[in-house]
């Protein structure tokens, strides 16, 4: 029998889209001879969908704004020891089930935990971080305190708090005049590089983070490397075990949004093991202009590669990750900048340079949620209690 695979995206979130495109080449890469595969879109407004015409990338801009004239709406609820997909209109409707979830979110409330704890609520077992690593991962200031207190090498930074920008405005603006300009600002819990600012001097200063902050209540800003090779890694496994890609260097230089997500890509099948896409649709971070593997001297890649677990472990990750770093060419030095808990495109073009096809990353994954689950199932949650009795009438 298979496995029903339910795969989750969309979202509530800057990165909704981005979401689609990695989703959609996740789904043509699940093997059709293992696994059910049911897309479950999230819309904007965090409403379950449902519907063939999910398959294809090509029909999302028929329906994203509204859902409901194309898909079909549905509640997903637990049924004693089953997870359920039940179409909320029409009596006799067939309901669908779900034996594993593959999250392939990015961004806020979806990715930063919001979807672990649901996941995590229906008993269900699912291939990305728990709440904790989710939320870590998606907070680059709260990342970026726990990489401090780890000892993981960083470029020096500080956090700046919408909340009081305007009353500590002063003590902000000396931090940043210490760092010494150029400097990169951040919001705090957004990724594929939305809302990322250069801030050159000191008359951009105020402009530049008020402009991130329409995005956060948070900002990061740290010193920017001005001759700098960017450096990725994926990550996948767990907090006890764990393996490493292959590493690439970026080679198009800052990666903003238009330059990972334009448009060049291409169309795949269903179920083929593919990856998918649509005609002159994105095929997001995988479009990317890279060289891998890397040029990195031995020392260098031993240094990505141990940090990597580290900061995998640390930050309480599980499943594939991808953790992006950068290295001073003036100096040498590698320095670790964030990671990613569902990276776009699921990092598979790092794993297929590894020895590891799509379709094979989506059968670990898949696996070492069963695992995850199974340890899971053992502990104990609840425990008897008489302390209600003494609430009796």
């Amino acid at each position: 029998m298979k496995i029903s695979v339910g795969v989750f995206f969309g979202g509530k979130s800057t990165e909704h889209e981005i979401s689609c495109i990695s989703a959609n080449q996740a789904i043509h890469a699940l093997n059709s001879e293992k696994y059910d595969v049911l897309p479950i879109y999230i819309s904007k407004d965090n409403e379950f969908y449902i519907g063939d015409e999910l398959f294809d990338l090509a029909n999302y801009s028929s329906f994203i704004k509204n859902p409901s004239s194309v898909l079909e709406k549905v509640a997903i609820y637990k049924d004693g020891n089953t997870v359920k997909v039940r179409p909320l209109n029409g009596l006799f409707k067939k309901e669908r089930h779900i034996d594993v979830a593959f999250p392939v979110v990015h961004g806020t409330n979806v990715e930063d935990g919001s979807l672990a704890g649901f996941l995590q609520m229906l008993d269900l077992p699912y291939t990305s971080c728990d709440v904790l690593g989710g939320a870590l991962g998606q907070d680059k200031a709260a990342m970026k305190d726990i990489f401090k207190a780890e000892g993981i090498p960083m470029v020096d930074y500080f956090v700046i708090y919408g909340s009081d920008f305007e009353e500590k405005y002063d003590e902000y603006f000396e931090k940043s005049v210490k760092l010494n300009y150029p400097l990169i600002a951040k919001p705090a819990n957004l990724g594929s590089s939305i809302g990322i600012e250069v801030i050159r001097n000191e008359s951009e200063f105020k402009e530049k983070i008020e402009e991130c902050l329409k995005y956060d209540f948070k900002v990061v800003v740290e010193k920017m490397i001005e001759d700098l090779k960017e450096i990725n890694i994926s990550v996948i496994g767990t907090t006890e075990k764990a393996r490493v890609s292959e590493i690439e260097e970026v080679t198009n230089g800052f990666l903003d949004f238009d330059k990972k997500y334009q448009p060049n890509g291409s169309k795949g099948a269903k179920g083929t093991g593919k990856v998918a896409g649509t005609k002159g649709a994105s095929k997001g971070m995988a479009s990317t202009i890279r060289k891998v593997p890397a040029e990195l001297s031995e020392q260098q890649k031993k240094d990505v590669e141990e940090t990597a677990l580290k900061a995998f472990r640390v930050l309480n990750s599980y499943g594939c990750v991808r953790i992006d770093f950068m290295i001073d060419n003036s100096n040498g030095k590698v320095y670790c900048n964030e990671i990613n808990t569902i990276p776009g495109s699921l990092a598979y073009y790092l794993w297929k340079a590894a020895g590891t096809s799509f379709d094979q990353e989506c059968d670990e994954l898949i696996e070492n949620a069963l695992k995850r689950y199974a340890r899971r199932s053992k502990k104990t949650y609840s425990f008897d209690t008489n302390i209600l009795d003494n609430y009796k009438k």
